[in-house]
C-alpha cells in the first residue's frame, strides 16, 4: 500500500496555478509522489523520464499525450537547455497541461541557459518520512508558538526511523542486510550516474571518499581545511565537492546563528545527512536525526508558507553550545538541545534561552515516555517531540 506524503496536497493545490517543481534525494519517494498520489486527482497523466532513452526523444520533440491532464517530466535537469526548454512549453501549453518536474537535484540551482523562469514554477523539497508524516499527522506548528507535543508514545516507531532511517525502502523492510545493500546501490548510483550525468568532476574517486568520509562528521564542525589535507586536494576543489553533494541531496549544513546583539565565535558550519541511517555512532545519528526533523519542518514552511524560516546552531565566546535554533526572520522560535538520555536540563540551553530570549526551549532525549518541565525548558522524548512536528 502507497503511503500518502505530506507535499501530496500541496502539489496539486499549486498545480492550478503554476509548474511545480520537487526536488529531493535519490530514492525519497519523488516518483511514486508524481505517478501514484498526485497522477490519481487527474484524468490522465504522461509520464516521460529523461534516463529512458525512448522518453529523451518524445520530450525533445514536445510528443505529450493528447489526452492527458498532466505531464510529468523526472530528471529532465540533466538536459543542458531544459530551462529554456520548459519555459517555452510551459507559456505556450499552460491553459492545456499541468507541468509538474522532479528530479534528485536542486531545480532551483541547476538552471542552465535561457531566460530565468521566475514567476512560473513553485519548488517543494520532498523529506524522508519523519515520525509526524508516519502517523498521518496533518497540522502544522504555527509559527513562533510552542509546539504541541501529543502525549502518546511511539517507540518502536521511533526505534525503527532512528535505525533505517526515513527513505520509504529501508525503513518498510527494516532489515540491516537490506540496509547495507540499499546504501551500497543509493550511493553507487549517485557517484557514478547522477554527478557524472551533470557535473564535471575530473576525479569522482575523491568526490566517493568524501562521501565515505562524511558519515563520520555527522553532528561535527566541518573544516574544509581537513577535508582538503586528508583528500590531498586544493582547499577550492574541498568546497566544490561539498556544494555538489549538497546540491544532490546527499547532505546539509546548518551555521551558526548571528543576531543583531550576538555574534557567534566560529563560522564553520555543521554537517549533516538526509539518510541519517548512515551515521553508525548513536548518538551522532540521533542528533542528525533531530536535525533532519527541524530542517524537514522549515523547508516546508520556506516552500509552501512561504516563511524565512531557518536552523542553526549556537556557540559563544566560551564555547558553551546548542545543537539548534529555528529561527523565523533571523529571530528565535524555538531552541533543541539533543542528549541520548541525560534528563537534567543543559546549563547552556538556560543560558542561552536567557541571553537571547528564546521563547521555547526544548531537550529532546531518546528514551519513551519523557515530558516535564524545568527552569522553563521541556525535557521531552523524541517519538513526542517528533510527532508535533510535520
Amino acid at each position: 500500500m502507497i503511503k500518502e506524503r505530506y507535499l501530496t496536497k500541496h502539489v496539486i493545490e499549486d498545480l492550478s496555478e503554476k509548474m511545480v517543481f520537487v526536488g529531493g534525494p535519490r530514492q525519497v519517494g519523488k516518483t511514486t509522489l508524481a505517478k501514484e498520489l498526485v497522477a490519481q486527482h487527474f484524468g490522465c497523466t504522461g509520464y516521460l523520464n529523461w534516463d529512458s532513452r525512448r522518453d529523451r526523444k518524445k520530450i525533445i520533440q514536445s510528443q505529450w499525450p493528447g489526452d492527458a491532464e498532466l505531464i510529468v517530466l523526472d530528471e529532465i535537469h540533466k538536459y543542458k537547455k531544459w530551462k529554456s526548454f520548459l519555459k517555452g512549453e510551459y507559456d505556450t501549453l499552460k491553459d492545456r497541461y499541468r507541468f509538474l518536474i522532479t528530479g534528485s537535484a536542486r531545480l532551483d540551482i541547476y538552471r542552465k541557459g535561457g531566460d530565468s523562469m521566475m514567476g512560473r514554477y513553485h519548488y517543494y523539497r520532498l523529506h524522508p518520512f519523519s515520525m509526524a508524516e508516519l502517523l498521518a499527522k496533518t497540522t502544522t506548528p504555527s509559527v513562533m508558538q510552542e509546539i504541541r507535543i501529543p502525549s502518546e508514545n511511539n517507540w518502536e516507531l521511533m526505534e525503527g526511523l532512528d535505525k533505517f532511517g526515513g527513505f520509504p525502502e529501508p525503513l518498510l523492510k527494516q532489515n540491516t542486510r537490506s540496509l547495507r545493500r540499499w546504501h551500497n546501490e543509493k550511493n553507487a548510483r549517485l557517484f557514478r550516474e547522477d554527478i557524472r550525468d551533470i557535473e564535471l568532476v575530473r576525479d569522482l574517486s575523491s568526490m566517493q571518499l568524501l562521501g565515505d568520509m562524511l558519515p563520520e562528521r555527522s553532528g561535527s564542525l566541518l573544516s574544509i581545511n581537513s577535508i582538503r589535507e586528508d583528500l590531498e586536494i586544493s582547499h577550492r576543489a574541498a568546497s566544490n565537492r561539498l556544494n555538489i553533494l549538497e546540491s544532490f541531496y546527499y547532505c546539509f549544513r546548518i551555521y551558526p546563528y548571528a543576531g543583531k546583539t550576538y555574534r557567534s565565535l566560529k563560522k564553520e558550519a555543521k554537517l549533516y545527512l538526509w539518510d541519517w541511517s548512515e551515521v553508525k555512532d548513536e548518538a551522532a545519528r540521533f542528533e542528525n536525526c533531530v536535525g533532519s526533523h527541524l530542517i524537514k519542518l522549515c523547508h516546508f514552511l520556506q516552500d509552501y508558507e512561504g516563511y524565512r524560516t531557518n536552523v542553526h546552531y549556537l556557540r559563544s565566546i566560551e564555547k558553551k553550545e546548542v545543537d539548534f535554533l529555528v529561527t523565523i526572520d533571523k529571530k528565535p522560535w524555538f531552541a533543541v538541545e539533543v542528549k541520548l538520555t541525560d534528563t537534567n536540563v543543559s546549563r547552556n540551553l538556560l543560558y542561552f534561552k536567557a541571553k537571547l530570549g528564546i521563547p521555547f526551549s526544548y531537550q529532546v532525549v531518546k528514551p519513551s515516555g519523557i515530558d516535564s518541565f524545568i527552569d522553563g525548558v521541556r525535557v521531552v522524548s523524541a517519538d513526542r517531540f517528533f510527532t508535533g512536528l510535520i
